[in-house]
Protein backbone atom coordinates (compact mmCIF):
# COMPACT_ATOMS: atom_id res chain seq x y z
CA UNK A 1 0.00 0.00 0.00
CA UNK A 2 1.01 3.81 -0.72
CA UNK A 3 2.65 5.19 2.12
CA UNK A 4 -0.22 8.07 2.03
CA UNK A 5 -3.30 6.04 2.84
CA UNK A 6 -5.76 8.23 4.40
CA UNK A 7 -8.56 6.40 6.44
CA UNK A 8 -10.81 9.33 6.29
CA UNK A 9 -10.58 10.26 2.50
CA UNK A 10 -11.68 8.58 -0.61
CA UNK A 11 -8.81 7.14 -3.19
CA UNK A 12 -8.43 8.35 -6.43
CA UNK A 13 -10.02 4.91 -6.97
CA UNK A 14 -13.29 5.63 -5.68
CA UNK A 15 -13.91 8.91 -7.66
CA UNK A 16 -15.85 10.05 -4.74
CA UNK A 17 -16.69 13.52 -3.69
CA UNK A 18 -20.01 16.06 -2.53
CA UNK A 19 -20.94 16.06 -6.28
CA UNK A 20 -21.12 12.66 -7.11
CA UNK A 21 -24.00 10.44 -6.75
CA UNK A 22 -24.90 9.35 -3.03
CA UNK A 23 -23.92 5.75 -2.57
CA UNK A 24 -26.57 4.96 0.02
CA UNK A 25 -28.24 2.29 -1.02
CA UNK A 26 -25.12 0.39 -3.05
CA UNK A 27 -24.09 -2.69 -2.20
CA UNK A 28 -21.29 -3.43 -0.40
CA UNK A 29 -18.22 -6.07 -1.34
CA UNK A 30 -15.09 -7.36 0.46
CA UNK A 31 -12.62 -8.89 -1.43
CA UNK A 32 -14.53 -12.02 -0.92
CA UNK A 33 -18.06 -11.21 -1.04
CA UNK A 34 -21.21 -9.40 -0.69
CA UNK A 35 -21.37 -7.75 3.22
CA UNK A 36 -24.14 -5.50 3.09
CA UNK A 37 -25.70 -1.90 1.61
CA UNK A 38 -24.12 1.31 2.69
CA UNK A 39 -26.66 3.25 5.02
CA UNK A 40 -25.07 6.61 5.23
CA UNK A 41 -22.44 7.78 3.49
CA UNK A 42 -20.44 11.37 4.09
CA UNK A 43 -18.36 13.05 1.61
CA UNK A 44 -16.37 15.82 4.83
CA UNK A 45 -13.01 16.13 3.41
CA UNK A 46 -11.13 14.06 5.99
CA UNK A 47 -13.59 13.17 7.78
CA UNK A 48 -15.19 10.56 4.92
CA UNK A 49 -16.89 7.51 5.63
CA UNK A 50 -20.31 5.18 5.41
CA UNK A 51 -22.16 3.01 7.24
CA UNK A 52 -22.45 -0.54 6.00
CA UNK A 53 -26.09 -2.47 7.17
CA UNK A 54 -24.90 -5.88 7.11
CA UNK A 55 -28.57 -6.89 7.64
CA UNK A 56 -28.30 -10.95 8.72
CA UNK A 57 -24.80 -11.25 7.70
CA UNK A 58 -23.36 -10.38 11.21
CA UNK A 59 -26.80 -10.47 12.96
CA UNK A 60 -27.71 -6.78 11.44
CA UNK A 61 -24.88 -5.17 13.03
CA UNK A 62 -24.25 -2.05 11.09
CA UNK A 63 -20.60 -1.17 10.54
CA UNK A 64 -18.66 2.06 9.88
CA UNK A 65 -15.86 1.67 7.15
CA UNK A 66 -13.29 4.71 6.38
CA UNK A 67 -13.39 6.44 2.83
CA UNK A 68 -10.32 5.14 2.40
CA UNK A 69 -11.08 1.49 2.62
CA UNK A 70 -13.29 1.63 -0.35
CA UNK A 71 -11.15 0.66 -3.58
CA UNK A 72 -13.56 1.63 -5.90
CA UNK A 73 -17.57 2.57 -6.77
CA UNK A 74 -19.11 1.29 -9.44
CA UNK A 75 -22.13 3.50 -9.97
CA UNK A 76 -23.73 2.20 -13.62
CA UNK A 77 -24.07 -1.63 -10.73
CA UNK A 78 -24.27 0.57 -7.81
CA UNK A 79 -21.39 -1.02 -5.74
CA UNK A 80 -18.94 -0.26 -3.56
CA UNK A 81 -15.83 -2.84 -3.19
CA UNK A 82 -13.78 -2.34 -0.46
CA UNK A 83 -10.20 -4.32 -0.26
CA UNK A 84 -10.42 -5.63 3.01
CA UNK A 85 -11.83 -9.64 3.88
CA UNK A 86 -15.39 -10.07 5.13
CA UNK A 87 -13.46 -11.31 8.97
CA UNK A 88 -11.34 -8.12 9.09
CA UNK A 89 -14.88 -6.42 8.76
CA UNK A 90 -16.94 -8.67 10.84
CA UNK A 91 -13.86 -8.11 13.85
CA UNK A 92 -13.77 -3.92 13.20
CA UNK A 93 -15.07 -1.91 16.38
CA UNK A 94 -18.40 -2.00 16.85
CA UNK A 95 -20.75 0.48 15.87
CA UNK A 96 -23.65 0.23 18.39
CA UNK A 97 -27.05 1.97 18.97
CA UNK A 98 -25.66 4.24 21.85
CA UNK A 99 -22.40 5.28 19.57
CA UNK A 100 -22.88 7.80 17.03
CA UNK A 101 -20.78 7.70 14.02
CA UNK A 102 -19.15 11.09 14.43
CA UNK A 103 -17.88 10.49 17.71
CA UNK A 104 -14.35 11.37 18.13
CA UNK A 105 -13.30 8.63 19.90
CA UNK A 106 -14.93 5.41 18.72
CA UNK A 107 -13.81 7.07 14.81
CA UNK A 108 -10.09 6.79 16.55
CA UNK A 109 -10.87 3.52 17.23
CA UNK A 110 -11.87 2.78 13.77
CA UNK A 111 -8.93 4.47 12.18
CA UNK A 112 -6.77 2.94 14.33
CA UNK A 113 -8.24 -0.67 13.45
CA UNK A 114 -8.03 -0.71 9.88
CA UNK A 115 -4.53 1.40 9.58
CA UNK A 116 -3.15 -2.30 10.40
CA UNK A 117 -4.09 -3.45 7.05
CA UNK A 118 -2.48 -0.56 5.39
CA UNK A 119 0.63 -1.29 7.26
CA UNK A 120 0.41 1.67 9.62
Amino acid sequence: MSSTWDAWSYRTTAARDAQNKDIAGYEVHATDGHIGKVDKATYDVGASQIVVDTGPWIFGRKVLLPAGTIDRVDDAEEKVYVDLTKDQIKDSPELDEGTTWDDADYRERVGGYYSGFYGY
